[in-house]
């Protein structure tokens, strides 16, 4: 019950991360579009077309946040999700020239966030196991 709870509290966490930039790209995509070099009615569309993948990332974590053990492989796909974000971003990372030092930083940011929720998923998922 306690290792339940400790990973629940890791995915809560790491989805309550997700849900908020999200919220953030969905409802206020103006003030995040200049980070990622769009602006206008596009950029706005662009932000919102993240944070709606956002939120579609978001389905196995809510189930793992629900029950870890019981929907363990929600989990274990929530990890492989986080992982594949981790290494796409680091992909789309290197593909970019200096002359984008914003674009960059966003991106080195979402790293950073996903390397950090994919370590607090993968926690979570060892504590979650069954003895």
């Amino acid at each position: 019950m306690k290792k339940n709870l400790i990973a629940r509290i890791l995915i809560g966490l790491v989805t309550g991360w997700n849900l908020q930039a999200a919220f953030a790209f969905l409802f206020w995509p103006a003030q995040v579009a200049g980070a990622y070099e769009l602006s206008g009615a596009a950029g706005a569309a662009a932000m919102r077309g993240v944070a709606v993948l956002f939120m579609m990332w978001n389905v196995p974590y809510v189930f793992a946040l629900w029950n870890p053990a019981r929907f363990r492989l929600a989990l274990v796909i929530a990890v492989i999700m986080q992982f594949v974000g981790l290494v796409g971003e680091s992909y789309i990372l290197t593909t970019l020239t200096v002359d984008h030092a914003i674009l960059r930083a966003s991106i080195l940011r979402f790293i950073i966030f996903d390397g950090a929720g994919l370590a607090l998923l993968a926690i979570a998922l060892f504590t979650s196991r069954e003895t």
